[in-house]
């Protein structure tokens, strides 16, 4: 009977522990929009072995990458930050390029900004390049 008992239990936590790591896409108000997924994306500027990025190699990247990855649009703001290198355990504090964008939750506005976060990585040799997802109602 115990092992009934704990097989039951089993069985129905499990899927509950699944529905608490898949956030539910928000209920937006009648007028408020639909659900939409904010990226902000951390650019660093600080380049090892050279100068910082200049914003003539900003508008080439944002010309022939980020456009062409969203063109429905996106803010970019600049920004100062500061991480620690995993390697050397220092903290870096650099210029910053932030980029937002509200997309459609889909699996091809992921696939978007992963290609601008690649592209820049290898591009600027970046060892990291940040971003946070947030869940939101919008409209546009």
């Amino acid at each position: 009977m115990v092992r009934f008992l704990q097989r039951r239990l089993i069985v129905l936590i499990v899927p509950g522990l699944a529905a608490c790591t898949q956030a539910a896409p928000p209920r937006c108000a009648p007028g408020a929009g639909s659900p939409m997924a904010v990226f902000t994306v951390y650019l660093g500027k600080a380049i090892p072995g050279r100068d910082d990025l200049t914003e003539k190699e900003w508008r080439a990247f944002q010309d022939e990458t980020v456009t062409a990855n969203l063109p429905n649009g996106y803010t970019v703001l600049d920004a100062n930050g500061g991480w620690m290198n995993p390697i050397t355990r220092k903290t870096i504090k650099e210029a910053t390029k932030v980029l937002v964008a509200a997309l459609p939750e889909s699996p091809d506005s992921l696939a978007a900004i992963e290609r601008i976060r690649s592209a820049y990585q290898i591009k600027f040799h970046q060892q990291l390049v940040g971003m946070t997802v947030v869940q939101a109602c919008g409209t546009f």
